[in-house]
């Protein structure tokens, strides 16, 4: 799903610069594959909040926030900072970017700093949010855990009416659900509130994380129904708990949904697709439409035991595994390919233009992920394995040291009340001869 996803991304921006964005009834249809963002950031939330879900539950430890970081930056930075110098430095339109793109490129805050979305990155706007994203995902992890469900009421008794609680039926989980469908709610507003704040000219306050969060929320909202089922096996599941798990796994209804979404989406009603700019309502209804298709795209894989066989075919699960790459790199391959094959931008050709840049992006991440993603990652791995190593080696010492001190403290006690012993008979034998 990430690397359709990821060629959902490709395929918008080769529409723009091809001008196929300008064809009747196909060109909107091309031009709102720019929704493809809202499946990354739904896959996002389903992915990074199962933790939080199972510590809820009480079926594992909360989650390690150090950790969880250290995990995000290694996975995202290293190929991330090869893209970015490369194309600061070789590519024509964006190697003579000040000190000010530089920075704001290599810590992804883009989106905070005004005019620093340069040729070959201008995608990675996205990537800011989603990094913004991880550093907030911890403090809703702690608000909404505070509506952990407590096991200790699955004994509690409703004494009045001599049978169970309302609360045993579907616990404070039943809240987490409705809690994360609120916190979207309100940050449709967003896009009213970044009217108004005082930002630099060149900033784009709607694309911060804020505004995005409905689109990550039907992520959270999955892996909250897939604990709900799954990890909860003392209690009976809430019922509409159960009925949106069963519309969800339908693939035929979230079909329905999807198209219909996407359909309203191609409209006027989520504003212009390219590089128009969006009211304030049309910005809010593109994020609803959004997270309704991130939803019904991914609600039936979760949700359903029944394989899709085409996404775990070979050829997915290795545009899978190169799906990142395949996203911070093919803008870049993308301005290479026009003056490389002598095609003039924005003059057509959108057939052949998307098959040279997915066929070189493919290569190009595919590379990305053999030397720079997965050495990273197994670099973590390894390191991770050896600081556990280390300390289950310093706890077998720190059990055989008390294992000695216990030793020999009973040692000294059998010879200290061995001598005690032989004293008493001592002055016994003594007192009786006297």
């Amino acid at each position: 799903m990430r690397a359709l996803a990821a060629i959902g991304v490709l395929t918008t921006h080769v529409a723009f610069q091809t001008r196929a964005v300008e064809l009747p009834v196909l060109g909107p249809v091309l031009g709102r594959l720019d929704l493809a963002v809202a499946l990354f950031f739904g896959l996002s939330g389903f992915l990074l909040w199962r933790p939080w879900v199972a510590a809820a539950h009480g079926a594992a430890p909360t989650p390690s926030v150090r950790r969880y970081l250290t995990h995000r930056f290694v996975r995202i930075w290293p190929a991330y900072l090869v893209v970015v110098v490369l194309v600061l430095t070789l590519l024509p339109d964006a190697k003579n970017a000040d000190l000010t793109v530089w920075a704001a490129n290599l810590t992804l805050t883009q989106v905070f700093v005004p005019l620093s979305l340069t040729a070959g990155l201008t995608q990675m706007w996205s990537l800011s949010v989603e990094v913004a994203f991880y550093a907030l995902l911890p403090v809703i992890g702690w608000a909404l855990l505070r509506l952990r469900v407590d096991r200790r009421i699955d004994h509690r008794v409703d004494h009045r009416v001599g049978g169970p609680t309302s609360a045993d039926e579907s616990g404070r989980a039943a809240w987490r659900i409705p809690a994360l469908v609120a916190l979207g709610v309100v940050s449709l507003g967003w896009a009213w509130v970044a009217m108004v704040l005082p930002v630099a000219a060149g900033v784009e306050p709607k694309n911060w994380v804020f505004g995005h969060l409905p689109w990550f929320v039907a992520g959270l909202v999955l892996a909250e129904l897939v604990g709900a089922i799954e990890l909860d096996d003392h209690r009976p599941v809430a019922r509409w708990v159960r009925v949106v798990a069963r519309v969800g796994a339908h693939r035929v209804w979230m079909g329905i949904a999807l198209v219909s979404a996407y359909a309203l989406a191609c409209t006027p009603l989520a504003g212009p697709t390219g590089l128009g700019a969006l009211a304030p309502w049309q910005f809010a209804v593109k994020m609803v439409l959004g997270a309704i298709c991130g939803f019904a795209l991914l609600a039936p894989l979760v949700l359903s035991a029944r394989p899709f066989r085409v996404l775990t075919s070979r050829v997915m699960l290795a545009l899978g595994r190169w799906s990142y790459g395949i996203f911070i790199w093919h803008l870049a391959v993308l301005a290479v390919v026009f003056p490389l094959f002598g095609i003039l931008p924005f003059n057509g050709d959108f057939l052949v233009v998307w098959a040279i840049t997915l066929g070189l992006t493919t290569g190009v991440s595919a590379a990305s992920y053999a030397f720079i993603e997965e050495p990273a990652r197994r670099w973590l791995r390894t390191r991770e394995r050896s600081m556990w190593e280390r300390r289950r080696d310093e706890r077998s010492r720190d059990e055989r040291s008390r294992d000695e001190r216990s030793r020999d403290e009973r040692s000294r006690d059998e010879r200290s009340g061995s001598t005690v012993a032989n004293q008493t008979v001592s002055e016994t034998a003594t007192s009786a001869g006297s």
